[in-house]
């Protein structure tokens, strides 16, 4: 599982998560977008029954300067993907550099008619919703770690919800300030699975932490180091005082 970037005073009905710290470099908003990307084709490799082996393949691809992640995925191994790429032949050919330099060895080029998004679409909107909220939730428990890239390391905020959406094929934006902007808004009474949510942590509005909404109330979200991630509800004093507002996507 995967990837960087998310402090309040300590509440006991609350996990006191940790700011985005690439948001905090960037003092000009993101222009507002009115979708998400979908993603292109992207390489997947590896079936690793152990978790430290696909890490070490996703830190080697990240050595070549390419945006690897790894996953658990739903067959219980765990694989890496890596790339974006306009078609078919510009993927193998990176898979095919990779394999001739030792790197990988078999790989499998994901087309964008693989994701959720492609399968369900425009036509079935909460089914992918729900697709978006199973995938976070693959990750409940893993420990969070300031800046963790990968499943060993654990999640950060931003990390958690990108990784979530790229997995099902949309190409949401790295950091919490730049995935608030990304967004439409929606009111908290609106909000449906799949949204997302976001807290200034750090006081006034300034976007500093960001979850998944699961519905009734609740979101999941990675907390801070120390901590695993883990669902928690709006509702708690903490969270109702730092929210700034909710954002969709589909």
């Amino acid at each position: 599982m995967l990837l960087p970037a998310c402090t309040p005073p300590v509440e006991t009905s609350a996990p006191e998560p940790v700011a985005d710290p690439i948001a905090a470099l960037i003092d000009e908003p993101a222009q507002v977008q009115p979708s998400l990307r979908h993603m292109g084709f992207s390489v997947q490799v590896g079936a690793f029954s152990q978790q430290e082996n696909a890490v070490r393949l996703e830190q080697a691809l990240k050595m070549q300067g390419l945006d690897a992640y790894s996953f658990l995925h739903e067959s219980g191994l765990y694989k890496v993907r890596f790339g974006d790429q306009q078609d078919y032949q510009s993927a193998r050919q990176l898979a095919e550099k990779m394999r001739d330099q030792g790197i990988i060895e078999r790989f499998f080029i994901v087309t964008p008619a693989d994701y959720s998004v492609a399968r369900m679409g425009a036509d079935k909107p909460d089914a992918l919703r729900l697709e978006l909220v199973r995938t976070a939730k693959r990750f409940l428990g893993v420990p969070y770690r300031w800046g963790g890239e990968d499943s060993t390391n654990g999640f950060d905020c931003s990390g958690l919800t990108m990784v979530s959406y790229r997995l099902n094929g949309l190409d949401l934006p790295r950091n919490s300030r730049a995935q608030f902007q990304a967004g439409r808004a929606v009111e908290k009474a609106r909000l449906k699975q799949g949204d997302l949510v976001f807290f200034a942590t750090k006081g006034g509005t300034r976007v500093t932490h960001v979850g998944m909404y699961v519905g009734d109330g609740k979101f999941i979200h990675a907390p801070r180091t120390g901590q695993t991630i883990r669902i928690s509800s709006l509702s708690s004093r903490y969270f109702r005082r730092t929210y700034v507002g909710g954002r969709t996507y589909l």
